[in-house]
């Protein structure tokens, strides 16, 4: 029987699939952001600005695609729209803090 092998991630590495969910410029800092609380479409994309509208929707939707982010659509109406984490959302909260970590003491940035 012939195995099924994922071209971008042939040795079905776990670190290779957590970093397919997560990486990116921006999907980082939309989780960083949704870790506190929920927050509407417009707040977020005044937070991380100069993202544009159509990639935060982009981030978003594949966020949402993978369970990792929720859309809720209160009192039906459409422009009131908040994005929060779902509980597999919230369990990235400890591998963000361990990048950050490594980061602040292994990247330099210029002061």
């Amino acid at each position: 029987m012939e195995r099924n092998i994922d071209v971008k991630n042939p040795l079905a590495c776990p670190v290779v699939s957590t970093l397919g969910l997560i990486s990116g410029k921006w999907k980082p800092m939309v989780i960083h952001v949704l870790i506190e609380q929920p927050v509407r479409f417009g707040k977020l994309k005044k937070i991380m600005s100069p993202i544009s509208q159509k990639v935060l929707t982009e981030q978003l939707r594949e966020l949402e695609s993978v369970g990792i982010v929720q859309r809720d659509v209160l009192a039906d109406k459409v422009l009131n729209v908040t994005y929060s984490l779902t509980d597999y959302g919230k369990s990235l909260a400890p591998v963000l803090e361990a990048l950050y970590l490594w980061g602040e003491i292994n990247i330099p940035y210029s002061k």
